[in-house]
């Protein structure tokens, strides 16, 4: 199954202004020649790689880019400032394909990748270039040339940050939908989910991140019981792992420390290495709960099911708790993406050595 992250933009690069016509007037001067000076280049829209962003939700909310136009020359030899440039930062790893052709134009593949997605036209000639031993006083002139327009579609194959752990009607696919663009079936019974599910989390301008919610794991799932264990592989190349816990069980006799500990015994079987990821705790259903009874539920179930990491209290009906939720969760994926991106010594005897 490929995940994918996508978002359709129109781009323009702008125009390069005009030339001037204008002669040159000074007194005693009855034939001061022309001065009219070139239009300034439009300004070009550049593309880079980022690797602090992982999603391209911003795009979906900003979908048209302009560059600026070149200033229009002017008389006294003047010719007119260049357009401002702009630039568009996107995930590493990000398709730029023409949204008509579906051909595709480039790919970022690096962190700091820089491309001209598209240039901003030149500026058109005032009458000064047009003047010569036999044409003296010109009044020739030429528009700037106009700036390349195109409409891209951006592709990104999303890696998931946050992976979600828990039994089937845990509350995982509540928890997505009141915290992301995800829209995943909901029901009030086991298995409503049978195929992961991905959701960006916007915090803020240009901070966000992806969110992967899988079908619900039950025991017996590293030899293939239920669903989840096609899909726990999906959660390999996460950053943190949410381990959402039923915390009011329609069924009284069904326990919770039991079922929490047999997710950990499945993802310990299934994989140690994705058993060793950074794993949070996260009680959902509080709504559920009296609120005099929340403390001393929370506290038992705690204690029993013996956790010393991060826990946190939510409703994702109500979205109680959500949102501290968020911002750590955001605070860490950018902690370890710090840790990633920090820059590798090299032996200088192999510096050499390196592609260029």
């Amino acid at each position: 199954m490929k995940f994918v992250d996508e978002a359709f933009i129109d781009i323009a690069a702008g125009d390069g202004g005009n030339g001037c016509v204008s002669f040159r007037h000074e007194k005693y001067k009855e034939f001061g020649g022309p001065n009219g000076g070139d239009g300034g280049r439009g300004g070009h829209v550049f593309a880079v790689a980022d690797p602090n962003l992982n999603t391209l939700v911003d795009y979906r909310y900003s979908r048209r880019h302009e560059a600026k136009r070149g200033e229009h020359g002017m008389g006294s030899d003047m010719f007119g400032a260049a357009g401002s440039d702009i630039t568009l930062k996107m995930p590493v790893g990000t398709i730029i394909t023409d949204a008509e052709t579906g051909e595709v134009l480039y790919e970022l593949l690096n962190p700091g990748d820089v491309i001209t997605i598209a240039k901003g036209g030149d500026g058109g000639f005032g009458n000064l270039r047009f003047k010569s031993a036999i044409n003296r006083a010109p009044r020739q002139k030429t528009p700037g040339w106009p700036g390349e327009k195109k409409n891209l579609k951006l592709e990104l194959k999303v890696l998931a940050d946050v992976g979600l752990l828990g039994m089937p009607n845990a509350g995982k696919s509540t928890f997505i939908t009141a915290v992301s663009n995800a829209r995943p079936k909901i029901a009030d019974y086991p298995f409503t989910t049978l195929h992961p599910n991905l959701g960006v989390v916007r915090v803020g301008p240009e901070q966000s991140f992806v969110v992967a919610d899988i079908p619900g794991l039950i025991e017996g799932a590293s030899e293939g019981a239920g669903l989840g264990h096609q899909f726990l592989r999906h959660l390999q190349r996460t950053r943190l792992l949410l381990h959402i816990v039923d915390l009011a069980p329609f069924d009284d006799a069904v326990d919770p420390v039991a079922q929490a500990k047999a997710i950990v015994n499945e993802l310990k079987k299934y994989d140690q290495k994705l058993y060793n990821k950074p794993r949070w705790l996260v009680l959902n259903k509080l709504d559920m709960v009296p609120t005099e009874e929340r403390e001393a539920r929370v506290k038992d179930f705690v204690k029993r099911f013996k956790w010393k990491g991060p826990v946190f209290e939510i409703s994702a009906l109500t979205r109680e708790g959500c949102e501290p939720l968020i911002h750590a969760i955001f605070r860490h994926v950018q902690s370890e993406q710090r840790i990633e991106n920090e820059p590798v010594e090299v032996d200088p005897r192999f510096a050499g050595d390196a592609p260029q």
